[in-house]
């Protein structure tokens, strides 16, 4: 993923501007204002999709509450 293209998908489990560790997460639903239910490891948390155009199904990469990419499987 890049700045100049925020949907492009990553492959790895960290954030590629800081490389402290992100966290896959599945997205629910989508709740409107580019946020997202997404279930975690603790149940289910909502997360801001704003750079990602993410869909229900899709395990997202979040770092600091911001997904950050979409995770090929």
């Amino acid at each position: 993923m890049t700045s100049e293209d925020p949907g492009e998908t990553c492959r790895g489990d960290s954030c590629v501007t800081c490389s402290d560790e992100a966290t896959e997460v599945r997205v629910l639903r989508l709740l409107g204002d580019e946020l997202a239910a997404v279930a975690t490891d603790s149940g289910e948390e909502v997360v801001s999709v704003a750079l990602v155009p993410a869909r229900p199904g899709d395990t997202v990469l979040v770092h600091a509450g911001e997904s950050i990419a979409i995770v090929e499987e």
